[in-house]
């Protein structure tokens, strides 16, 4: 029996390895000759739009999302059979977007896996986030750990100047420099450029 499509959601913090994991997912596909479709969201320009780069420094082209683009008809248009839908920076997505999505699995039968941050920097959920938390078929979290210390990392804290900032807009583009992966307690208590946690 076949195995039915799915729609795969792969989260986690900051730094926790989900750009190496498409690009290394997309690699072991088009090395067994099956080719995918890699996406990234328009909004994120760290490295240039339309580039998924690793904090390893592997990078490469791919098509960018941008806010009026149907994801279902892109896919729907390409020529050869498509194995795979990879998405980097999901949490940028629209609900339509993940509902285009949902449509690419349950009617032209392809899996797609999406990556991306679950929450932000104020420990809401971004709108792309919070739909395939709804929508996708299997949801796995990607560890990684504390800025700070040894325990797992689940938020994002935002960092200006060597401060903690918690107000904001949500959509801040940045790497190191912008945020940290930290636990519970240093997101309340982050230890700073002193060293000493903040009360």
């Amino acid at each position: 029996m076949k195995e039915l499509a799915q729609l795969f959601f792969k989260y986690g913090a900051m730094n926790s390895g989900k750009s190496i994991d498409i690009l290394k997912v997309a690699h072991n596909y088009e090395e067994q000759g099956k080719p995918v479709q890699l996406l990234t969201s328009g909004v994120d320009t760290r490295a240039g739009r339309g580039i998924i780069a690793s904090r390893i420094g592997l990078e490469r082209q791919v098509t960018p999302v941008m806010m009026d683009t149907d994801i279902y008809e892109l896919v729907k248009a390409v020529a050869h059979p498509l194995y795979c839908v990879l998405i980097d920076e999901a949490q940028f997505l629209t609900k339509a977007h993940v509902l285009q999505l949902t449509r690419i699995v349950d009617e032209l039968k392809i899996p797609v896996m999406a990556f991306g941050l679950k929450n932000d920097f104020k420990n809401e959920l971004f709108e792309g986030s919070k739909y395939l938390l709804i929508y996708a078929d299997k949801i796995e979290e990607m560890k990684t750990i504390c800025w700070f210390c040894k325990h797992k990392a689940i938020m994002n804290l935002r960092i200006h100047d060597g401060q903690p900032v918690y107000e904001g807009e949500q959509v801040q583009i940045g790497g190191n420099e912008s945020y940290y992966p930290v636990c519970r307690h240093h997101y309340f208590h982050p230890a700073l450029s002193t060293g000493q946690e903040i009360d």
